[in-house]
């Protein structure tokens, strides 16, 4: 099996696109509630972890998950699909294999 490298994000790039699709998350009730359940989070956590990249990682595992909400997402903020992917490879935890 041939696996391809996704060419990373440069990290700050990464993280404000990370932060970007947080904010589209947070602002539909009912994915904010699906993410939050999922991150075991409070919106005061959100907060206070929306600086840490690791967090910010798992914003965008969590986005990759969904492809209608990915599709959405790129589409509104105007970004190529690719772009959330590029970005979470440049925050920690984006170079482990992806096993699906």
């Amino acid at each position: 099996m041939h696996s391809e490298q996704v060419q990373a994000l440069p990290r700050e790039i990464a993280e404000t696109l990370a932060l970007q699709a947080l904010g589209w998350l947070a602002n539909d009730s009912e994915r904010a509630e699906a993410f939050l359940g999922s991150a075991g989070l409070s919106p005061d956590d959100l907060r206070e972890r929306a600086s840490d990249p690791e967090f910010l990682g798992f914003v965008l595992d969590h986005l990759l998950q969904d492809e209608a909400a990915l599709i959405a997402f790129c589409e509104e903020a105007g970004l190529a699909p690719d772009r959330p992917l590029r970005a979470r490879a440049a925050l920690p935890g984006g170079d482990l294999p992806h096993w699906t």
